[in-house]
């Protein structure tokens, strides 16, 4: 069973990541600008009041959408989402159902979605991607663009 200390323990080991003040989330720097990789979750328990943090569910930023849709279908009991993140590439994890070394291998994917490059490359260590599989991810963005823009083609000819 994983724990938010295990979030931030393995989060911050990761090259470049912070955390922001008063806030359970992290974040990596890319092309000069803070992107976060991983949060706590905020959940509506009203639809009249404000959202609030369920320490019990970490959101994780995803390669796309493809992959979130499979991680779901996959295991529903440790993954989930909600009509907030329709449409963005980010999967709830329920942390009571994951290991560490599973809690592990999904920070580790999602620093490398929203580090650039050359920082996933320097990472080393065997938690950093090669050159290989930044060119794959690349390419992979690239397919996932054209697939949108062609979606978007369809609906507007309809």
């Amino acid at each position: 069973m994983a724990t938010q200390a295990d979030v931030r323990r393995i989060a911050l080991a990761l090259p470049g990541t912070q955390e922001p003040p008063n806030y359970f989330a992290f974040e990596v720097p890319n092309k000069g600008k803070m992107k976060g990789y991983a949060w706590v979750w905020m959940e509506r328990l009203d639809p009249r009041r404000p959202r609030v943090a369920n320490a019990k569910v970490l959101a994780v930023r995803v390669t796309n959408l493809g992959q979130k849709d499979l991680m779901i279908s996959a295991e529903p009991t440790k993954f989930f989402t909600e009509p907030h993140y329709n449409g963005f590439p980010a999967v709830l994890v329920r942390l009571a159902a994951l290991s560490v070394a599973e809690l592990r291998a999904l920070l580790k994917d999602a620093w490398r979605c929203m580090a650039r490059a050359d920082a996933s490359t320097r990472a080393g260590r065997g938690g950093g991607a090669t050159k290989e599989a930044a060119a794959k991810r690349t390419a992979t963005k690239s397919a996932t663009k054209r697939t949108a823009t062609k979606s978007a083609a369809k609906v507007k000819r309809r």
